[in-house]
């Protein structure tokens, strides 16, 4: 298996406009998130998806291949997607460009996962320990099957434990959230943009469900890890003093 890392750096974020290219600890944010990428024992390649030439230019700087993308592009999945006849490899793992405390491990758990089950999308689950997250529509949750499928992604706290106060739901079963790192085939990765868009994906606002609704198969690999994504100024000052430490 052939894999590429793949990480969308589009320069106009909403909330916090320009993050990717913002200092964390000397270092533009992209950069961090390059270097760790990078650490990937499985990916033969790690690929910027720039929306700017600023970006470009300072990836480039910084040492990394970058491939140009439409500015317009609606998701990180999208951005993928439209470069992929300039892409090498057969799979490939899309890291969030604002993510500088990406595990490297984890992005070679999806590689290995889909070498394992063969399955054309793969993305990465954590446990929910606390109501307050599982309550939480920031946090999205993940309706597995027996054998690690994701059968259901949501910002409500699914499944229903019919009887039980909420506040003991997750002390009673398991409960996954969903980490926004992906890992597709060629072949599947090919077909997102002939996607016709879906009424769940627009009321949940997930891209991911596109492809649920379409019948397409997530295979996931569960981990520790938690994000710390750059989101707003609060967040680039955690992640600055994370970094300090």
């Amino acid at each position: 298996m052939n894999s590429t890392i793949a990480i969308p750096a589009r320069l106009a974020s909403t909330r916090l406009p320009r993050k990717v290219l913002l200092d964390l600890g000397g270092k533009p944010v992209v950069q961090h998130v390059w270097e760790r990428a990078r650490r990937s024992k499985l990916a033969k390649a790690v690929v910027i998806l720039a929306d700017t030439e600023e970006v470009a230019s300072v990836a480039r700087g910084f040492g990394a291949e970058v491939v140009m993308t439409d500015p317009a592009c609606p998701n990180g999945t999208y951005r993928l997607a439209s470069a992929l006849d300039r892409l090498p490899g057969d799979f490939f793992i899309n890291v969030q460009g604002d993510e500088p405390f990406i595990e490297p491990d984890l992005i070679d758990a999806l590689a290995a996962r889909h070498a394992a089950t063969g399955c054309g999308l793969v993305t990465a689950v954590t446990r929910l320990a606390s109501s307050e997250r599982l309550l939480a529509d920031s946090v999205v949750k993940v309706v597995r099957a027996e054998d690690g499928e994701a059968v259901y992604f949501s910002r409500s706290p699914v499944p229903h434990l019919r009887g039980v106060p909420v506040a003991e739901w997750t002390s009673r079963r398991p409960y996954w959230g969903h980490l926004g790192i992906y890992g597709y085939d060629r072949a599947t990765l090919a077909r997102y943009p002939t996607l016709a868009a879906t009424e769940l994906e627009a009321c949940e606002s997930l891209e991911q469900l596109r492809f649920v609704a379409h019948g397409f198969r997530f295979q996931t690999v569960e981990t520790d890890y938690h994000p710390v994504a750059i989101d707003t100024p609060g967040d680039l000052a955690h992640a600055r003093s994370l970094m300090g430490k």
